[in-house]
């Protein structure tokens, strides 16, 4: 393909992706009502010290409601869309990969999209814990009453930082695969991994609290583990593979 023919490609890509977005925007926008009591239960945890007592955020301006259901209609459509996406970036890509190179493609995808959507789960389900924590710390003097737009932007950089978060083994093993990084490299600084990924997760976590930073970080650690042993063991069976066929 010639330059202006890859620019169209592109371009038909881009377009159908932004349909794709379209269509699930409309879906989003009706079921914003359940999507906002789905994200807003962890706040229903600390009820008793909220003055709202729960089941409501405050607004602090007439414009803020409007804005939070156009925040959430997207980030349900990008969710609701990201197949799509997905697919059209691999339709784009494909055809300037080697036959052996695109058996690995899709297996990267998928687990990458389960990763992601388990790291965003695991933000979820320890964000009541957080806010209890950020709550007693403050001390009972403190009256709890979140803003619509802070509650909701704590709770999207949770589950955004916690699902790029479970990429990492995708990257380790990547980087193995493509002899960037090797396997005995990793087993003999894997004592410096733990503390690196330590300080990155306690940058990372929005919330700061302990919970949080110790769901993210052990993860990452086993993941680092399962990294290691996938480039040990296909080292292994490289050397293997080689010595028979010498």
């Amino acid at each position: 393909m010639t330059l202006m023919e890859h620019l169209l490609e592109l371009r038909r890509r881009i377009i159908i992706s932004c349909i794709a977005i379209a269509i699930a925007a409309v879906a989003g926008w009706f079921l914003y009502p359940t999507v906002f009591r789905f994200l807003l239960h962890p706040y229903n945890r600390i009820a008793s010290q909220s003055i709202t007592g729960g089941e409501a955020l405050i607004a602090t301006s007439p414009l803020e409601g409007f804005a939070i259901r156009i925040k959430l209609t997207v980030y349900v459509a990008i969710a609701l869309a990201m197949p799509v996406l997905l697919w059209q970036v691999w339709q784009f890509v494909s055809p300037g990969l080697y036959r052996h190179e695109r058996r690995y493609v899709l297996p990267f995808i998928a687990a990458s999209i389960l990763l992601f959507v388990l790291g965003a789960s695991i933000a979820y389900w320890t964000l009541p814990r957080a806010l209890e924590w950020l709550a007693d710390i403050g001390g009972s003097d403190i009256t709890q009453a979140y803003t619509a737009e802070k509650y909701f932007q704590l709770i999207a950089y949770m589950m955004l930082a916690f699902g790029i978060g479970f990429e990492f083994p995708i990257l380790l093993i990547f980087l193995q695969m493509a002899g960037i990084v090797q396997p005995e490299t990793l087993r003999k600084y894997w004592r410096h991994a733990i503390v690196v990924l330590a300080i990155v997760v306690a940058v990372a976590t929005p919330s700061n609290d302990p919970f949080s930073m110790l769901a993210l970080a052990v993860p990452l650690w086993l993941f680092y583990g399962v990294a290691l042993l996938f480039g040990l063991l296909r080292d292994r069976r490289t050397r293997r593979a080689a010595a028979e066929t010498g």
